[in-house]
């Protein structure tokens, strides 16, 4: 007897557990999610279906007889978190808060679900992670209780489902959505295909009723959103949550947003009783005094559209050691080691190579844009020669390695912020545009004319090496 050819119906099919990719031959490594061991065979390879065409749901309008006013941001009772959403939350957006763990997530989405639950419009806040006793604990702890704000603590996708339609909320929050599994998907809570079809699920739910939901999502040791990239094109907005831990200041970026611009950024302070928005956040990284201290200079960094005022301290010592130590904090090493090559080079200031230099910032923040090159260079400088900049000054500029002073966006922005708190001297690079009235603006074109600014008379310039007359 003839055996029996084997059809696309005999033929097995596999399947990665992680991620959910599907071939038709067995693989040691998932090409998809690249983990290995995890393709099995789950039954017969899946037929080839077409889709014929179905019933429309709703009737396709130009787009000028399309009503938006159902597209109206609601506040979220918040105005920082409001100013970097674009003027609130709008019905059936999904918006994923990202951040490393201890940051404030929790404790500022909590915030938000009290301030935002009324009587038209409930809250429930969903917890993976914790206890609801826990939540409650620290929603006295933040003052956040609210008669029409609803907690429950889950972890399966259908019992939060199930809460929907009991509660009928206007905002959901779910905290965190590596946390909640479906049991119609296999793999354990966190990973890829769990990730992909919790957030799928909520997605829709989200759309249908016109509910706008926060979704808590983790991060890798490198900073970026866990799980499937998938997640972030699937959502409306994307936000970053940073911070240092040791810091009060938190700051709330935009990285998507599809109702709104990714150039805002949000300020808040945590502290014992919760987190509070700064609509004013440059006193926290400035340190007033009566008189000038050698090492320190004054910048102003735009995160986002939003000038901040922010101060740049160095100390530079005699070295104990061969390798003389750099450390920054707040600041990029990169940069501040170029900043010593150029003032060594180009500025003339000798034997910086030598000696042990500390460099940091005051309050937490942290500068990245190059706008801050001239302040830091600057700051350094003053302390190689011990000598303090002339008060009320900032410094704004970027430096290059030729020593020449660049152009940086947003010099008139800068230049208000500073006048608005009180400084009266700036040096910027040229052609600066509309200066603030009763401000003195001091052009330079390169990092000699920047040094100018030093105290002639108290200015002491560390010793030079001594020449090699071999």
């Amino acid at each position: 007897m003839a055996a029996r050819t084997k059809t696309s119906k005999d033929r097995p099919s596999y399947r990665c557990t992680e991620c959910g990719w599907q071939t038709a031959k067995w693989l040691g490594r998932c090409p998809e999610c690249q983990a290995w061991g995890t393709v099995e065979e789950y039954g017969a390879a899946p037929a080839v279906r077409t889709t014929a065409p179905g019933r429309v749901t709703t009737s396709a309008l130009p787009i000028g007889q399309v009503d938006g006013k159902q597209a109206t941001a609601r506040s979220t009772g918040v105005p920082e978190l409001d100013r970097v959403l674009g003027g609130g939350l709008v019905p059936g957006a999904v918006v994923l808060v990202a951040g490393e763990p201890g940051v404030g997530k929790s404790t500022l989405l909590l915030d938000v679900a009290a301030k935002s639950a009324s009587d038209e419009h409930r809250t429930l806040y969903v917890t993976g992670e914790e206890s609801a006793s826990q939540v409650r604990l620290r929603a006295d702890r933040i003052h956040a209780i609210d008669d029409h704000l609803y907690l429950a603590a889950e972890t399966d996708l259908s019992a939060v489902l199930g809460h929907l339609d009991a509660v009928k909320p206007s905002l959901l929050i779910l905290d965190s959505v590596q946390t909640v599994a479906s049991p119609e998907i296999d793999g354990a809570p966190g990973g890829m295909a769990q990730v992909r079809e919790v957030a799928g699920a909520l997605i829709r739910a989200s759309k249908e009723r016109g509910m706008s939901t926060l979704l808590v999502g983790h991060v890798t040791k490198d900073g970026a959103i866990a799980g499937p990239r998938l997640l972030e094109h699937l959502v409306d907005v994307v936000l970053h949550f940073e911070g240092d831990r040791h810091a009060r200041l938190r700051l709330v970026r935009g990285v998507k947003n599809r109702y709104g611009t990714t150039d805002e950024v949000g300020c808040f302070e945590l502290h014992d009783e919760g987190i509070t928005g700064l609509a004013d956040p440059s006193g926290l990284f400035l340190t007033r005094r009566d008189e000038p201290v050698p090492g320190t200079c004054l910048t102003v960094t735009l995160e986002g559209r939003r000038p901040l005022v922010a101060e740049v301290q160095a100390l530079t010592v005699d070295s104990q050691i061969p390798s003389p130590r750099r450390t920054t904090s707040g600041l990029e090493t990169s940069r501040v080691s170029m900043m010593l090559a150029v003032l060594e080079q180009r500025g003339r200031i000798s034997a910086l190579g030598k000696r042990d230099i500390y460099s940091a910032t005051v309050g937490g923040v942290k500068l990245s844009e190059p706008a801050a090159d001239l302040a830091v260079a600057l700051a350094l400088a003053s302390a190689a020669s011990d000598t303090p900049l002339p008060k009320n000054l900032v410094a704004i500029g970027e430096v290059g390695l030729a020593g020449e002073v660049r152009r940086v966006t947003g010099v008139q922005r800068r230049l208000a912020e500073a006048h608005r708190l009180g400084f009266t001297h700036a040096l910027v690079p040229g052609d600066p545009g509309k200066v603030p009235a009763g401000m003195k603006v001091l052009e330079v074109a390169d990092i000699g004319d920047a040094l100018r600014v030093l105290p002639r008379s108290r200015r002491r310039e560390a010793p030079r090496e001594p020449e090699d007359r071999r």
